[in-house]
């Protein structure tokens, strides 16, 4: 019908963001409701479940409010949620614990290692795709509540996702898709199914694991009692929904074969679509099974992109904080002024952006971030342009490797908060040599993934082909074929000086002070 709309709910790291979208997937309104992260020990990083809920209840409720919106029109919804949850459900579907480990969390390294005392961790690799550090993987969290709080993991019916819980507290069914399922470190991505030699191998009952539906499955109607608490009407149609990474790759355009994308977020990643799973033993680049039947989003990524960036505002540009504050503007925009002022390679200054640790690319895990090249002659400016060339060409790096794996589309579609700046649009094109596209739906990919995700599950749309038709393109960057070659001789100096900072790493790590 005419009047009818598509919320698409986006569980981030960082809070909700819920969205609303008509027939044609034209987004209406948009609301963000943060929430927080615990750190309680080293390597420990929590969430509580009932905090995504309240800001799912809070973004809802705002976002019918402010678009003014009849609560009856909204027949569908869906979802995309951050990724390798472990949330403990009991038969009664009370939560168990009030607070549970995130993607990031890396407390589950013992239970890794006595997993692959008995399956060999590179076929692991290569049968699941799980490119992270393992202990980060679901299994492993489970692992360690039994070995850590048995008398949890004794009422534990089910062990789920982020989004599934949401989905959980929406309609009362405990099941997750197959792009969720993929971050569980027991899925087969070549059987799209649970390994069941790796359940085997883990000792958690196969019970425990929710059952596995297409993501655009209606895995019911929303309950009375969720619909009363939203403000929502009865009868809206719950689709299961995906991970982030699949979700945002579809809201991306980047569905079909050699489509990718570019994320500039907290952590930054290059993902392409294609029909087999890329896999390197060496690079580990992390695979999801896609939201669309049949394909697969690989990437490969730094893990602190946007996160050393923000470090950098916050240590080095408080007084463009506070600029911003009194002007009513974004701090960003003001440090992309600045950095403007910086020649192309910042006057041979380079950063390396691996604040919070190394990847598979990288030498070494126990890198660290750092500026090379540092002079008296270098300016404010100078800092700002050298952070968005070396966290380019960290991803720079990323894309190199997946154009050895696959053939790829010759131009990128970007998204997330980098895209809104035109310098780093063109810095990305001339590191890359790729057309760097920014079209109308920017931060929205994720939001559009899971909204659209729900419009095919639920029938208003025919499939996913409707995507490219909303995106409209807005600004286009060309590489410059004399910043292509310098920004060539450039890369190959901030790869020499990250093998020497990962050597750096290795000896701080093991300095005993």
């Amino acid at each position: 019908m005419a009047n009818d709309k598509i919320i698409g709910w986006d569980l981030g790291t960082g809070g909700n963001k819920a969205s609303l979208y008509d027939t044609d997937g034209n987004c209406l309104a948009a609301v963000f409701v943060p929430y927080a992260t615990s750190y309680p020990q080293h390597g420990w990083h929590e969430q509580k479940p009932l905090d995504w809920w309240n800001a799912v209840v809070q973004s809802t409720r705002t976002l019918l409010t402010e678009s003014e919106i009849d609560k009856n029109d909204v027949v569908c919804c869906g979802i995309s949620g951050h990724s390798l949850g472990a949330v403990p459900i009991g038969k009664d579907g009370r939560l168990l614990r009030e607070s549970t480990p995130i993607w990031s969390d890396g407390r589950a390294t013992e239970e890794a290692a006595e997993f692959f005392a008995k399956i060999d961790e590179p076929a692991w690799y290569m049968t699941t795709g799980n490119g992270f550090p393992p202990q980060f993987y679901t299994v492993f969290k489970a692992m360690w509540y039994r070995k850590h709080e048995p008398e949890l993991y004794k009422q534990i019916d089910k062990i789920i996702g982020t989004k599934d819980y949401i989905n959980f507290r929406l309609t009362g069914r405990a099941v997750t898709d197959h792009s969720y399922a993929s971050g569980s470190g027991i899925y087969d991505l070549n059987r799209w199914s649970y390994a069941p030699e790796l359940v085997e191998a883990s000792g958690i009952a196969i019970e425990k694991f929710p059952q596995i539906v297409p993501s655009t499955e209606i895995i019911g109607e929303i309950s009375a009692a969720a619909a009363e608490e939203l403000g929502l009407g009865a009868r809206v149609q719950v689709v299961a929904g995906g991970v982030d990474n699949s979700c945002m790759a579809l809201g991306a355009k980047a569905y079909k074969e050699g489509h990718l994308y570019n994320s500039l977020g907290s952590c930054s990643w290059i993902a392409v679509s294609s029909s087999k799973p890329l896999l390197n033993v060496r690079s580990r680049p992390y695979v999801f099974t896609h939201v669309v039947k049949g394909m697969y989003a690989s990437a490969l990524c730094i893990t602190c992109g946007g996160s050393s960036y923000r470090w950098i505002r916050d240590a080095f540009c408080k007084d463009l904080s506070e600029r911003a504050d009194r002007e009513g503007c974004d701090v960003y925009d003001l440090m992309t002024e600045e950095a403007r002022q910086s020649p192309l390679g910042a006057k041979k200054l380079l950063f390396n952006p691996s604040l919070g640790g190394g990847m598979a690319l990288d030498k070494s895990i126990n890198i660290r971030g750092a500026y090379m090249g540092l002079d008296l002659g270098h300016t404010r400016a100078d800092l700002l342009r050298a952070a968005m060339e070396g966290i380019s060409f960290g991803l720079r790096a990323c894309l190199d490797e997946l154009r050895n794996l696959t053939p790829l589309s010759n131009e990128m579609l970007i998204v997330g908060g980098g895209s809104k700046s035109s310098l780093w649009r063109q810095i990305y094109a001339d590191i890359y040599n790729m057309k760097i596209v920014k079209t109308s739906v920017d931060q929205q990919a994720a939001a559009l993934g899971a909204a659209a995700v729900a419009a095919v599950g639920t029938g208003i749309w025919k499939d996913f082909d409707k995507i490219d038709e909303i995106h409209k393109v807005e600004q286009l960057a060309l590489p410059v074929a004399e910043n292509v070659a310098s920004y060539n001789r450039l890369f190959d100096v901030f790869q020499q000086a990250g093998d020497g900072q990962s050597e750096l790493g290795d000896r701080l790590w093991n300095l005993s002070l």
